[in-house]
């Protein structure tokens, strides 16, 4: 019996890393589009799926290569076997083929467009069309490209009807000559539901750049290997300085973002329904993870106080998933990426008006995940904790005035605010751990000192 392309993918979608209905049985997998890019032996077909697991329907991307016989090569990136247009073929994921990848940059390069399939290139731009490209493995829920040492194409797995908020976002700030982004290049598009919507946007690449993460990470490893008694601004690999810079460019992207959107405020009755909205998160959180209970005094606190705020927040487009692995120091200063926003959450909501302080809120958690999360399994975590609080407190407050002297508010109601939202994601990060890492649980609960 000869297996469909359709029985294929529904067998192959549920165990990559980017497919977000793990757990649940795919009661239906449709193509909603196929499009060849490029004919032949190898040939490349853009397809949209549709996913329906019980009452969800989630549309997918997925570039697939045909080929009559599969090299050693793309064996690991093989789908299966079917038989199309009269033949057999050999069907693979065609991003791990620069054979095929080849056409995708050419489209960008050149403006092309097929039926239903919109290239561009950004303005001002020149793509050099001889890169080859490499597919990077450590994002979760898109698929990324290096091609040479230039470009970075980063495919969106799982599409909404729209423009992706990081595509808005990179070419109005790059337009603006802001030096906080990565310079864009191109980008794919199509129609969902009768609305433009981002397939793909290729940017410059940061070959010489060092991820915030890992700068961080380096930095506490050189602080618990340091003599006791040693000060954190006397250890190796110190990041207290590269925090007030990072604290600093913060406050010039949301400047930035100021400019270019539209900006409003929130009134104290909204304020009042954020505060339930926490209190309720709180509530649920404490019924699955009961630890959480011990600490609930000190969540509910931040959120009355932030309930008694009697005036406007100002609100603005925000990045909206920020953290040290968002960022990156190049030789010159520190860039943001990925501002899509939170992968999953409905578009209107990754592109409504937030305050500003949320993203600070991420940040000040990260720096608590990198001082904390190598005490795990460390097995003089208990002599260290003193050590991680030093850390994680010395660089919170380095990333704060930075943000202070970058322009940003963080005085009087900006504090209460900044501390009811970081609490707030601290009660989803205990829930979060509770289900996947037990061991990790420790570090959100440790916002609540």
């Amino acid at each position: 019996m000869t297996t469909s392309l359709q029985e294929l993918l529904a067998g192959w979608i549920t165990g990559q890393r980017w497919f977000a209905g793990k757990g649940r049985a795919i009661d239906d997998l449709s193509i909603d589009s196929e499009i060849e890019i490029a004919g032949g032996d190898p040939a490349l077909l853009h397809l949209v799926v549709c996913v329906r697991q019980g009452d969800r329907r989630t549309r997918y991307q997925i570039p697939v290569g045909l080929r009559e016989h599969l090299p050693d090569r793309l064996e690991h990136v093989r789908i299966g076997r079917c038989r199309r247009d009269g033949r057999e073929a050999e069907v693979y994921d065609a991003l791990h083929d620069s054979a095929l990848t080849a056409h995708l940059l050419e489209g960008m390069a050149t403006d092309h467009g097929f039926d239903g399939l919109a290239f561009h290139r950004a303005h001002g731009v020149e793509i050099d069309t001889s890169q080859r490209s490499l597919v990077l493995t450590a994002e979760q829920s898109n698929t990324s490209l290096v091609y040479g040492d230039t470009y970075i194409f980063k495919l969106f797995r799982q599409l909404s009807p729209g423009t992706n908020p990081e595509l808005e976002i990179i070419t109005a700030l790059a337009g603006a000559g802001s030096s906080h982004v990565a310079r864009p290049y191109g980008w794919i598009e199509t129609t969902l539901q009768d609305e433009p919507t981002t397939l793909a946007i290729m940017q410059e690449y940061l070959r010489n750049a060092n991820e915030g993460w890992s700068m961080a990470l380096t930095s506490v490893r050189d602080l618990y290997a340091s003599p006791e008694g040693m000060p954190a601004e006397d250890a190796g690999g110190d990041f207290a300085g590269e925090a007030r810079r990072l604290g600093a460019a913060t406050a010039q992207v949301h400047r930035e973002l100021a400019r270019a959107f539209p900006t409003g405020t929130i009134e104290p009755p909204e304020l009042k329904r954020m505060t339930e909205r926490f209190r309720r998160r709180l509530d649920r959180a404490i019924a699955e993870v009961p630890r959480l209970g011990e600490h609930a005094d000190v969540a509910a606190e931040a959120f009355d106080r932030l309930g008694d705020l009697a005036h406007e927040v100002p609100v603005q487009r925000v990045h909206g998933d920020y953290h040290l692995g968002q960022v990156m120091r190049t030789m010159t200063d520190w860039v943001v990426l990925d501002f899509e926003g939170e992968p999953g959450q409905p578009l209107a909501e990754r592109r409504a008006l937030d305050s500003p302080l949320r993203d600070v809120a991420g940040m000040l958690r990260s720096f608590e995940y990198a001082a904390r999360h190598l005490l795990a399994d460390h097995p003089d975590a208990d002599g260290l904790e003193h050590r991680a609080r030093e850390w994680s407190e010395r660089n919170r407050a380095a990333f704060l005035a930075g943000y202070s002297e970058g322009g940003g508010r963080v005085r009087g109601d900006e504090a209460v605010l900044l501390r009811a939202l970081e609490l707030s994601k601290a009660v989803y990060e205990v829930v979060y751990e509770a289900r996947n890492r037990p061991t990790w649980l420790p570090i959100p609960l440790a916002a609540f000192r």
